[in-house]
């Protein structure tokens, strides 16, 4: 791996309210020949009942992972870039601890490996400098890797925030979510 090619000034942004729900970013993830042909993220209805709103969902990487800290097995690793990798296969031992515990609803069991898979922000490729997958292929532009200047020129009424709150627990993330200009955090309740 060449990290001289690693930009640490790019990062992961996310504008929930631009997503249309076409799925191209399921289906270039699914192409990536590290998931075994698998989506590591998703489109989900917002409401499905009174809405035709859709929303995408990535891994946050947090900093201080809970899903790899509710690891028995010491399976899920976070690098010196802050990306939280999925399970090492040689490790995991498909307990499902990490699924239930991430705030974000992210990690996914997958049955048929017996081992929980996640995104990671498609190291293969952002370590050496190219976007992730899904980041490439957003027509709307609801996911976009960039750098913050890029991001504050294309959304000037609109703040990326990684700053989560989750009744007393605040969670940091590598990946920010827009929100209308002068936020600072997400309060979830």
């Amino acid at each position: 791996m060449n990290l001289t090619n690693f930009n640490r000034n790019e990062e992961f942004f996310v504008d929930l309210q631009r997503c249309i729900g076409c799925k191209a970013c399921e289906m270039a993830c699914a192409e990536c020949e590290t998931n075994g042909q698998e989506s590591l993220i998703s489109v989900n209805y917002v409401e499905r009942s009174s809405t035709i709103q859709t929303t995408v969902q990535v891994c946050m990487h947090c900093e201080d992972p809970v899903c790899a800290n509710v690891c028995p097995a010491d399976a899920i690793s976070q690098d010196e870039f802050g990306v939280v990798h999925t399970a090492n296969t040689e490790r995991c031992i498909g307990c499902s601890n990490c699924v239930m515990a991430c705030p974000f609803g992210v990690p996914k069991k997958m049955e048929e490996y017996d081992l929980m898979m996640k995104c990671t922000m498609c190291y293969d490729r952002t370590s050496i400098g190219k976007k992730p997958m899904c980041a490439t292929v957003c027509p709307s532009g609801a996911l976009f890797y960039g750098t913050r200047e890029q991001i504050e020129e294309m959304r000037p009424n609109s703040t990326p925030i990684n700053t989560f709150i989750f009744g007393k627990e605040v969670v940091n993330t590598k990946v920010n979510i827009m929100m209308p200009k002068g936020s600072n955090e997400l309060r979830i309740y």
